[in-house]
C-alpha cells in the first residue's frame, strides 16, 4: 500500500464494525492484562526499567556482541551472513536455496521478513513459500498483509475465513474455529513435510552462547526449523543480548507484553544444525544478520533508543490510534506507535510523515512498553524534523505555509497590542463564517481541518485580559 493512503485507509478501518469489535477485544484483554502482568512480576514493575538499561547497553556494545554472535554461531556449526539492506539479506537467501536446490520454503511469523519483501522473492524465484503461523496462513491465502505484529488476521472474522478455506483449501463451509483449525493443520502438516528450507525470525539472540531463540504458541516455527534440510533465520542486527541472563529477564517481558503472559508455549533455543546422532534438527544452519537502516538510527543519539524494541507488540493493545485506524492504515509492516518512529527512520521521513503525525501522545505506549521505550519523545522529535526541516536525515519541511504560519504567530503573541489588534479583527471576521446552534461549523483554508468533525466556539467580543483589566480599574474607582 502507498502511504499516502494512510488517511483514506484510516477512515475505511474506523468504519468497519468487524474491525472496531476485533480491536476493542484484543486492547480490552490483552492491554489491559499485560498492566497488570507487570504489576504481579516479583521484582515489580521497575524490571522493566532494567530491561531498558539492558537493551541501552547492548545497543551501545552492539559491534561487541555481534561479533561474539558470529564466532558462537560458527562454533556451533552454523554460518552467518551479514546484510547492509534488504536486497543484500535476499541475495544470501537465494543463494542459500539455489545451493540446496530448494523447490518449497515453510516460514514461520516474521516481520523482518516483511519489512524486505522475502516471499516475493522466493516466489519470483520460483520458491513456493508458505507461512505456517495460523493468523499468517490465514492473510497470505487472502493475499493481504498483517495488521498486528501478533495477531496478523485480528481484521478477519471466522465467516470470511470459513469462505476464504472453502475456496482455496477446497474443504465444505464451516466457521467452526476448531474445524478450520484443523483443516490449517492438515494442509500444513503436509508442507513442513514436503518443504526443502525452513524460515524464521528471530526474537533475540545471545552473544554468549551464540544461538538464537524464537517464539511461537502454536509450535510452527519448531516444526519449519527442524524438519526441512536447510534452516535460515532472518534478525535484525540490534536483537542481540550479551549474555543468558539479560536474555531471560527480556524474554519473560516480551512474552507478557505480547500477549499477558508469563511465558510462550514454544520457546526454541537455536545455534547451529543437528550435530551428530542428533535425529531432529536441520544439516545447515544459516543466520542473516540485517542492517536496512539499522545503523543510521544507531548513529543518532536522539533516535537510538528505538533500536531496543524487541517488537512484542505490546504498544498496539493500548495505542487509542491504532485501536481505531488497525495495522493496514499505517502502510508498511509495522504498525502502531513503533511503526509511527520505525517506519519513517528506515523509509524516509517525509515519505510515512502521516504515520508520527497520527499518534495522540499520550504516553500509554511507554506505560505497555517491557522495555519502556519513550515513544512520545521520539515522535516529538520527528514531527520537529518535518517543521524545520533536517540535513542529516534529508527531511524536508513538510509545509512552507505552516512554517510561516507558526513564526508570524510566534511574533504576534510577544506583542501585546498587535494581539489585541488580531483578536478584534478575528472577532468581526468571525461574523462571515457558518453558523451551527451559534457554533462556527467550518472554517476556512488550512483552519477546515479543526472544524472537520467537532464546532468551534466563537471568540468573545471581549478577551479576558481586557475584562479583568476593566474589572479591576473599576475596583480601583470604587
Amino acid at each position: 500500500m502507498n502511504i499516502l493512503n494512510y488517511k483514506s485507509e484510516a477512515e475505511c478501518a474506523i468504519n468497519n464494525p468487524v474491525l472496531q469489535k476485533a480491536l476493542a477485544n484484543l486492547q480490552e484483554r490483552i492491554g489491559k492484562g499485560t498492566a497488570q502482568g507487570y504489576r504481579e512480576l516479583p521484582e515489580g514493575p521497575e524490571l522493566r526499567l532494567k530491561a531498558h538499561a539492558i537493551r541501552m547497553r547492548s545497543i551501545e556494545n552492539l559491534d561487541i556482541l555481534l561479533i561474539a554472535l558470529a564466532d558462537g554461531i560458527r562454533k556451533n556449526g552454523g554460518h552467518i551472513h551479514f546484510a547492509y539492506d534488504g536486497k543484500t539479506a535476499l541475495k544470501h537467501c537465494l543463494e542459500i536455496a539455489r545451493k540446496h536446490n530448494v523447490k518449497l520454503a515453510v516460514k514461520g511469523k516474521s516481520m523482518l521478513t516483511e519489512e524486505i519483501g522475502l516471499n516475493h522473492a522466493l516466489n519470483d524465484a520460483g520458491i513456493e513459500t508458505v507461512e505456517t503461523d495460523l493468523g499468517e496462513y490465514i492473510i497470505q491465502l487472502a493475499g493481504e498483509k498483517p495488521s498486528h505484529i501478533i495477531a496478523p488476521a485480528i481484521h478477519k472474522t471466522k465467516e470470511q475465513i470459513g469462505r476464504l478455506f472453502q475456496d482455496k483449501l477446497g474443504i465444505a463451509y464451516t466457521d467452526d474455529p476448531p474445524a478450520l483449525t484443523r483443516a490449517a493443520r492438515k494442509a500444513l502438516r503436509e508442507k513442513f513435510l514436503q518443504a526443502d528450507m525452513g524460515i524464521s525470525g528471530c526474537n533475540l539472540a545471545c552473544a554468549e552462547t551464540g544461538h538464537i531463540t524464537t517464539v511461537s504458541n502454536e509450535g510452527n516455527i519448531r516444526m519449519a526449523t527442524t524438519l526441512p534440510k536447510v534452516h535460515v533465520a532472518f534478525m535484525g542486527m540490534e536483537r542481540v543480548t550479551a549474555d543468558l541472563k539479560d536474555h531471560e529477564i527480556l524474554f519473560r517481558l516480551l512474552a507478557m507484553g505480547a500477549a499477558a503472559q508469563k511465558m510462550a508455549g514454544y520457546v526454541s533455543y537455536i545455534g547451529g544444525p543437528a550435530r551428530s546422532g542428533q535425529t531432529d534438527g536441520p544439516e545447515a544452519f544459516h543466520l542473516i544478520v540485517i542492517d536496512n537502516g539499522r545503523s543510521r538510527i544507531l548513529a543518532d543519539t536522539d533516535f537510538r533508543e528505538m533500536l531496543c524494541c524487541i517488537r512484542c507488540g505490546g504498544c498496539l493493545n493500548v495505542c487509542p490510534v491504532y485501536g481505531k485506524i488497525g495495522g493496514h492504515s499505517y502502510g508498511y509492516a509495522y504498525s502502531g506507535p513503533v511503526g509511527a518512529v520505525v517506519n519513517p527512520l528506515l523509509m524516509g521521513i517525509n515519505r510515512a510523515s502521516d504515520l508520527c503525525l497520527g499518534e495522540s501522545l499520550c504516553g500509554a505506549c511507554m506505560e505497555a512498553c517491557p522495555v519502556n521505550i519513550d515513544i512520545p519523545r521520539m515522535l516529538l522529535l520527528l514531527r520537529a524534523k518535518l517543521a524545520q526541516g533536517d540535513k542529516t536525515w534529508d527531511v524536508k519541511v513538510k509545509s512552507r505555509v505552516e512554517q510561516v504560519s507558526f513564526a508570524a504567530w510566534s511574533c504576534l503573541i510577544q506583542s501585546r497590542p498587535l494581539y489585541d489588534l488580531f483578536l478584534k479583527t478575528a472577532y468581526h471576521g468571525q461574523k462571515l463564517l457558518p453558523r451551527n446552534n451559534k457554533m462556527i461549523s467550518r472554517l476556512p483554508f488550512a483552519g477546515k481541518g479543526w472544524t472537520q468533525s467537532r464546532d468551534l466556539q466563537p471568540l468573545a467580543e471581549q478577551s479576558f485580559i481586557s475584562r479583568f483589566k476593566d474589572n479591576f480599574a473599576e475596583k480601583q474607582n470604587d
